[in-house]
């Protein structure tokens, strides 16, 4: 699937279908606990699959950009990013003109922003 081995493609996929319909966007542990999200954990499987074979990856990526949830939109340009600075400067400029609202998770504080406000935020402009 992914020619990276038969589980790990399983289990890839089932990491890229958790971005896909997630909900919030927290890339480390959060709550007083210092829990990972489930969809934390997702995105780091898929992070790590960069490594082994990215150009399978990117596909995938370019998909959950183009019709993942808003905060799966956040981790695909995240990921985007990672694999191609300039892919994914393009990725957040993408979002730039997305008003769709997004939760995050930052330790114990939730916020809620836009797309765009995230996105300008990542590529340095107001």
């Amino acid at each position: 699937m992914f020619g990276i081995g038969r589980k790990r493609g399983r289990e890839l996929a089932a990491a890229l279908a958790e971005l896909h319909r997630a909900e919030t966007v927290a890339f480390g542990p959060v709550g007083i606990a210092g829990s990972l999200l489930p969809v934390t954990e997702a995105y780091r499987r898929v992070e790590a699959a960069l490594a082994d074979d990215p150009d399978a990856v990117r596909g995938q990526l370019d998909r959950l950009l183009a019709t993942g949830s808003p905060a799966g939109k956040v981790y695909a340009a995240a990921l985007l990013e990672r694999l191609d600075p300039a892919a994914g400067r393009a990725a957040w400029e993408r979002l730039r003109d997305d008003p769709a609202e997004v939760p995050t998770f930052t330790g114990c504080v939730m916020d809620r922003t836009t797309l765009r406000e995230y996105a300008g935020d990542r590529l340095g402009q107001p």
